[in-house]
């Protein structure tokens, strides 16, 4: 009900997941399928670590359920002019007392694979290259990346870590094309597991650690040219940040006031700049990486609401036998975990000695593909 109900009829040509399909249940591969079937549109799986059989004696067998339903974990295709290739890189692994465990790696096999299928393709056309766990944690990311570091036009793709990040790749990682790699670890659907308070229609809020609400991207594709846009689940296509600022502040106290912004799918090559008013100047606002104060704020209220509940459910079992009805707390929602550094904030303070009364304090933003998304938050000078 949070993303594919949008997306049904969508002018979209095809779509792919990027791993964790079913939460270790592989028995809702089917069910999922018939969902995803209503988008009316072909549809391309990646294998994850949370899509493996979790009783299989070793990697060989672990995609098997996958493999019987979906077909191979490494394949490629060409669509208009994008040449995809999905691979595997969740290496299963059984540890010292027999725990089912999982790292990152492509294997030589897989990498063979690749080097072949290349030679097939145009050195000047786009490759996408897309697998579940981020490029920065695999263990041979430098023999991939050398199989793709003479092409101009590459970019991969990942999922696993349940932020948005932007990783610009260099020789550290073993690229030694002309520009960096461009590697998008995406938003996810699942947001933080599903996590947190339920709204007005039961679906619980799960924002993600980097402050980012769950959602999916919109990729568009002219020649080996790409551009992509986030979409929040259930919110309007120009809602692409949060603007973290105090409902009120003091004249005197404007000019130490911070304001952060969250661009949700920002990067390090973006520009935000801020003005206060529709007469005020613009400015350019600083990137820094770190926690999303608004994320805390949403944590702390998060913990909150759970802590009430449980201290209502001792309550209840304290009394039971008082109860004219042994009925259940209705469904609250589970509390969200953990607060990430996000990669997409800014910061800039108000001006100094802001005259008092009600301000629009607006910011607009422009990505490294030339998109511009505005937003706008009131603030009370007093």
């Amino acid at each position: 009900h949070d993303v594919i109900e949008e997306v049904i009829g969508s002018d979209a040509v095809l779509g792919i997941s990027l791993g964790d399909l079913v939460g270790d249940n592989l028995n809702l591969f089917h069910p999922l399928n018939e969902v995803i079937a209503t988008v009316g549109i072909p549809w391309y799986n990646v294998y994850g670590n949370h899509d493996m059989n979790r009783l299989a004696t070793d990697d060989q067998y672990a995609d098997e359920t996958f493999e019987r339903v979906y077909g191979p974990t490494c394949y490629s295709f060409d669509w208009g002019p994008v040449h995809f290739i999905n691979i595997d890189n969740v290496l299963f692994y059984r540890d010292a007392e027999n725990n089912p465990r999982y790292s990152s790696e492509v294997g030589e096999r897989q990498l063979t694979f690749i080097r072949n299928d290349l030679a097939f393709v145009p050195k000047d056309q786009l490759v996408v290259i897309s697998f579940h766990i981020p490029l920065t944690e695999m263990r041979d990311v430098k023999k991939l990346m050398n199989l793709l570091g003479d092409r101009p036009h590459t970019l991969s793709l990942s999922a696993h870590t349940h932020i948005q990040r932007d990783d610009f790749v260099g020789p550290d990682h073993g690229w030694h094309g002309d520009d960096p790699h461009h590697h998008h670890n995406h938003a996810t659907t699942s947001g933080s597991w599903w996590q947190g308070t339920l709204d007005e229609v039961g679906i619980p809020h799960t924002t993600m650690r980097d402050g980012a609400p769950n959602g999916y991207g919109i990729f568009t594709f002219s020649g080996n040219q790409y551009s992509i846009r986030f979409k929040a689940a259930r919110r309007p296509a120009d809602y692409q940040m949060n603007i973290w600022a105090p409902w009120e502040v003091t004249s005197t106290e404007t000019g130490k006031t911070d304001i952060v912004v969250n661009v949700f799918g920002g990067t390090k090559r973006s520009t935000v700049e801020i003005r206060l008013g529709e007469d005020g100047e613009w400015r350019s606002m600083t990137y820094t990486p770190q926690q999303d104060p608004y994320y805390k704020a949403l944590k702390a209220r998060d913990d909150a609401n759970q802590l009430e509940r449980k201290l209502h459910v001792a309550l209840r079992e304290a009394i039971k036998s008082q109860l004219k009805e042994d009925s259940e707390l209705p469904q609250a929602g589970k509390g969200i975990t953990g607060i990430a550094k996000s990669t997409h904030i800014w910061q800039a303070k108000l001006p100094a000695n802001a005259p008092k009364g009600t301000h629009v304090i607006y910011v607009r933003t422009t990505d490294m593909f030339g998109q511009t998304f505005t937003g706008r938050r009131i603030i009370r000078v007093r």
